[in-house]
């Protein structure tokens, strides 16, 4: 059913549509106050007022007040007319429909989205021109479409360059767990290594989202005997974790409550409560945006990703420290300076960084099963397939950054390393889509195939099944990454 909005004492409906690629399609909005915005595209609008047909057919690119006539500008000129009279309704608005041929689809609120604002605000948030996401992963049942997953995936070289991608490369995402190797940096260049005698197994997990499993327990409790510090001062919680379901089963069992220690993040919050301990600080509030350890930390990530802390957008990460956003192809191009930490100039601002990241990297690959889990966890799995080959780290909200070493790629001939972001629009709480569009995009790119592609099936097209263990759906990659000159600029 059509949305019915009461404004100025009368009833108005609205008939939305949008071209895109995949042709006109219609949607239903109300007027919302302010004024048209227009993005990507041409937005077609029609409805009735007490029985009168408007119609709004506008360029692209302006932003239009109610009243106002687009000036003449060849082919893309439209009109304006009744639907923005002032004499109508003053404040009256069409929003801007984006995405998949959907009948109804509300217009995308985050960062990097499309983002339909009222005239009055308009000033202070940046109009993008980011249409919906490409389909990357359809959800299939008997041959029936059930759902889809878009997204956005981004390979680029460790300057930056783009090598292949499909959506929008400048889509900004939140960092998440993404950010743990560069952050783990902070402790090395602290002196944290000698200090605590801090080997690889150690490394890793502290770059890591873990699955709480008694070896990850194991591996931290004795960093926290050498340095002295007690493990309740974390503060990560410990709300539905561990991770790892055998291990939560056992402690349910056993009437055990999962200490913090357990949380995947515990490892990354390690590194706050050891950069305390090394410099004198006090570690209360050390989850807190000023603390002198978060500052540190961020000093970092921000070096890590060649710019400065002041133009770092924070937020507030779900294990409570802040977080990061960065436009995908930022965090690609992370990604790949981690897969090769030498390959940036002398002169490039990220070129100190390089050691301490080269040794996170070196410990990641050597101890994959620290990175995440032994059960049942993608990125331990494909860092298993495919050893001292990439880094494999994924984030909530169904971002993945993957740093894949120099080497041959399906053709045989040896490529530069670089980075590749994943991100799946819908956060995906079913892991599916992230699943099956990271294999597949490895797999386009030449990483992946022959046994390893194998070993990895069902991470490929993971599959549902029935109480009685039949196959009743599969998760199906569709997608194709697009030659560079088909990007979204």
């Amino acid at each position: 059913m059509p949305s019915l909005w009461r404004t100025a004492g009368c009833w108005e409906m609205w008939s939305v549509g949008v071209d895109i690629d995949e042709g006109l399609w219609q949607g239903w909005s109300p007027p919302r106050p302010g004024g048209i915005s227009m993005g990507v595209g041409r937005i077609v609008a029609s409805g009735f007022r007490f029985g009168r047909p408007a119609r709004i057919d506008a360029p692209i690119g302006r932003h239009y007040r109610c009243g106002e006539r687009p000036v003449e500008t060849g082919r893309t000129a439209r009109r304006v007319s009744t639907a923005c009279r002032p004499a109508i309704h003053p404040t009256a608005t069409v929003w801007k429909l984006l995405g998949a041929p959907a009948s109804r689809r509300l217009p995308r609120d985050q960062a990097g989205g499309s983002r339909i604002v009222p005239a009055a605000v308009s000033a202070d948030r940046p109009r993008t021109r980011r249409t919906a996401p490409p389909v990357l992963v359809r959800q299939v049942r008997n041959g029936v479409e059930e759902s889809v997953h878009r997204g956005d995936i981004v390979e680029t070289d460790v300057n930056g360059r783009l090598l292949r991608a499909l959506g929008d490369p400048d889509h900004v995402v939140n960092l998440r767990s993404c950010v743990k190797p560069f952050g783990m940096v902070s402790l090395i260049e602290a002196g944290g290594i000698e200090a605590f005698d801090l080997g690889p197994p150690e490394l890793a997990i502290m770059a890591s989202s873990h699955s709480g499993e008694d070896l990850h327990v194991r591996t931290l409790q004795g960093v926290y005997r050498r340095a002295g510090i007690s493990q309740s001062l974390l503060a990560c919680g410990a709300e539905k974790m561990p991770l790892d379901e055998l291990t939560a089963a056992r402690l349910a069992r056993d009437g055990e409550k999962a200490s913090p220690v357990r949380h995947m993040c515990s490892g990354q919050h390690s590194v706050f409560l050891l950069l305390c301990k090394l410099r004198g600080w006090e570690p209360d509030g050390y989850w807190l945006e000023e603390h002198p350890a978060q500052l540190a930390y961020r000093d970092v990530v921000a070096r890590a990703f060649g710019t400065t802390t002041s133009k770092l957008r924070l937020g507030i990460d779900g294990c409570g420290i802040p977080t990061y956003a960065f436009p995908l192809r930022a965090i690609a191009r992370a990604y790949a300076f981690l897969a090769d930490p030498s390959a940036v100039a002398a002169s490039d601002t990220r070129a100190p960084v390089a050691p301490a990241l080269r040794t996170v990297r070196d410990a990641m690959l050597a101890h994959p099963e620290m990175v995440a889990g032994t059960r049942d966890r993608i990125d331990t799995s494909v860092m298993k397939a495919l050893p001292d080959r990439l880094v494999s780290k994924g984030g909530m909200e169904a971002l993945r950054g993957l740093a894949i070493l120099a080497g041959p790629r399906g053709n045989g001939a040896r490529v530069p390393a670089s980075g590749m972001a994943i991100k799946i629009e819908d956060g995906d709480g079913y892991d599916r889509a992230t699943w099956a569009a990271t294999i597949e995009a490895l797999r386009q790119a030449g990483v992946l195939s022959g046994q390893a592609l194998r070993v990895l099936g069902r991470y490929h097209r993971p599959v549902e099944t029935d109480p009685h263990g039949r196959v009743s759906a599969e998760a199906i990659p569709s997608f194709e990454l697009a030659p560079l000159g088909e990007l979204i600029r």
